[in-house]
């Protein structure tokens, strides 16, 4: 085969392979609300990726719409809190809606911020997430999970940030933690979601079966990556080591005995010498939390069989059989 015809042949796998990507996501939106799971195996089996060239095993197409309704919820998590932080609203109905009992949001209000570049990262980052929720509702179509009760308030003594912040050892007792109070106090709440999610995307995306799916996966995590490392660059620019310490400690704590966190210095202990904006292993690679441990974090309690609280007050909507400990 010539020069030419190889590339034209890698030309013509990358659009065929787009096309069926595209085929996938319009069967995938067409899900009826309470399909069997057999229905739904169907649908996506007739319009699996080929480049695969064959079907996803049995089971797949249901485990792989349980993991993207978990990651939708983790999405609607972190859009509420950008758009309440960056535009003072919440995400619109239209959004919230699907199988599943949808819940209230407990909301914050706009951040006045005084640093203008912490204003436009926010606003950046809220556009993201609430992209990431629009898209994962579209691929779900029928089968998305409407938003469960979600708790980013920001002055209630009891609420979700002010008892991740108590843990961390940042307030103390009957005190609120507001991240919608200042540039610093946003800074940190969105230092505490943002690792986790990366971790946690890292962690289940050997859980994906589907190719065209994976793809999605590795989409999002990447985009949450791109954010928790903008992040935690400017808490390191603020002179913010030591509460970003404590709160990695903190998630550290509840996700059980291993060490899968790190705070944004070097040395492990608040000292600002050297900087540690990416988090990685011995092998310069990403923690991976397994989704029971990511759980056990939003929901602010250690442990397995956890299914509510925190961030999360009344647990997850939908199946969660994927979830192992």
């Amino acid at each position: 085969m010539s020069k030419t015809d190889l590339i034209m042949n890698q030309l013509d796998k990358r659009v065929e392979t787009r096309n069926e990507r595209r085929k996938f996501f319009k069967t995938a939106g067409g899900f009826a609300v309470g399909a069997t799971a057999g229905a739904v195996l169907g649908a996506c089996s007739s319009n699996s990726d080929t480049a695969i060239a064959q079907a996803p095993p049995a089971g797949a197409a249901n485990l792989d719409v349980e993991i993207l309704n978990f990651a939708l919820q983790l999405e609607y998590l972190e859009a509420q809190f950008y758009s309440y932080a960056a535009f003072g609203t919440g995400l619109p109905q239209s959004s919230l809606s699907g199988t599943g009992t949808q819940g209230a949001v407990i909301g914050g209000t706009q951040v006045n911020f005084s640093d203008p570049l912490v204003r436009r990262y926010a606003n950046e980052i809220a556009a993201d997430e609430v992209a990431h929720v629009n898209f994962l509702r579209t691929a779900l179509g029928n089968a998305a999970v409407a938003q469960p009760v979600i708790d980013v308030g920001g002055t209630n003594p009891n609420g979700a940030f002010s008892q991740a912040a108590r843990a961390a050892g940042l307030v103390g007792p009957g005190q609120a933690f507001n991240p919608y109070a200042d540039d610093n106090s946003f800074l940190l709440g969105a230092f505490i979601f943002e690792d986790v999610g990366v971790s946690l995307y890292k962690g289940a995306s050997p859980l994906v079966t589907s190719k065209v799916f994976l793809e999605a996966a590795a989409g999002l995590l990447a985009v949450e990556a791109y954010h928790a490392g903008l992040v935690r660059t400017v808490l390191t620019a603020k002179g913010l080591e030591m509460p970003t310490l404590a709160i990695s400690n903190a998630r550290d704590s509840l996700d059980g005995t291993s060490d899968l966190d790190q705070g944004i210095t070097a040395t492990g202990t608040g000292n600002a010498a050297a900087s540690n904006i990416v988090p990685t292993d011995s092998n310069g690679l990403a923690y991976s939390r397994s989704v029971q441990q990511g759980l056990n974090i939003v929901y602010l309690t250690p442990g397995a069989g956890i299914n509510r609280g925190g961030f999360f007050p009344n647990g997850l909507n939908g199946p969660t059989g994927f979830i192992t400990t």
